[in-house]
């Protein structure tokens, strides 16, 4: 028993106690993967740089929060927004975008969108900018259902340098 083998046979403690901790760190991984992606907006890599809106990121809000963030990543440059709302109504109270440059800009939205419906198109100063991410604050409307709103966020592409 002083060569650390508690089984008989070849099975040494130290390979059961490396199996083990293999599956308590898988276990641990898939948890944590679970919790962080529960509250996660998805980014939607934009890889076209045609004119026209483009889907750039996606998200589902619900009762627990008040403000989301969506990553831009790829193809990032434009010049407005529109945010589009499924399956439950919420208020956008308001929205920062934040530009690769460093700068960011606020804009103050304080709109109630029905579900189907989405706002109005949303400017950005400078035309059209790299985006690095886009928070938005908002409050979630009651229904009766008690459904969470699925909110698309479109980019717009002038490609207005390319003329």
């Amino acid at each position: 028993m002083n060569d650390g083998t508690i089984f008989r046979g070849s099975f040494s403690y130290s390979q059961f106690k490396s199996k083990q901790m293999k599956k308590v760190m898988f276990i641990l991984f898939l948890a944590i993967l679970g919790i962080n992606n529960s509250g996660i907006a998805q980014t939607k890599m934009v890889i076209s740089d045609k004119k026209g809106w483009h889907k750039i990121g996606e998200t589902t809000v619900d009762f627990t929060k008040d403000r989301d963030e969506v990553s831009v990543i790829g193809s990032d440059k434009f010049a407005a927004l529109i945010f589009k709302v499924e399956d439950a109504p919420i208020h956008i109270l308001d929205i920062e975008v934040y530009y690769e440059s460093g700068d960011n800009q606020k804009v103050n939205v304080n709109f109630p969108v029905k579900a189907p419906g989405q706002t109005k198109e949303i400017n950005l100063n400078g035309g059209e900018r790299s985006i690095k991410k886009i928070v938005f604050v908002y409050k979630t409307i009651s229904n009766k259902k008690g459904e969470k709103a699925h909110v698309e966020i479109y980019g717009l592409k002038t490609n207005a340098e390319k003329k």
